[in-house]
């Protein structure tokens, strides 16, 4: 399992008291182990926080609002996706929009990808 530092965690704690309608609505169907994964909310993961995280198919999924496509936040999504690609992680990138307006479709594509990244061999050595 990937972990952050002590500043990350505590940022990560802080992350989950907060988090916004689309990942509160995401959560309610990822924390009842949909197939049978397991997802952590705002996880540590070296200098970032994924905002959910499947270990058994290396999986991240990325909540992405309107603000994902502003300013320097292309280029920064693509580093820290990059940084998580590194580490034999895949990084799924679901719009915000796309979940309020169906969060079935979404679960089912989460599902279907953390299905075919754990029939995959998805370990990592460094």
């Amino acid at each position: 399992m990937l972990q952050g530092d002590e500043a990350i965690g505590d940022r990560a704690r802080d992350l989950r008291q907060v988090m916004s309608p689309p990942e509160i609505t995401l959560w309610q169907i990822l924390r009842h182990r949909p197939g049978g994964f397991k997802f952590r909310r705002q996880h540590p993961s070296g200098p970032y926080i994924a905002d959910f995280y499947c270990h058994e198919a290396r999986l991240i999924v990325e909540v992405d609002s309107e603000a994902h496509s502003l300013g320097d936040r292309p280029a920064r999504d693509e580093a820290r996706d990059r940084w998580f690609s590194d580490r034999g992680l895949i990084t799924l990138r679901i719009g915000a929009t796309d979940i309020q307006k169906n969060i079935e479709g979404v679960a089912r594509q989460i599902l279907d990808t953390a299905s075919r990244r754990a029939g995959e061999d998805t370990s990592w050595t460094s």
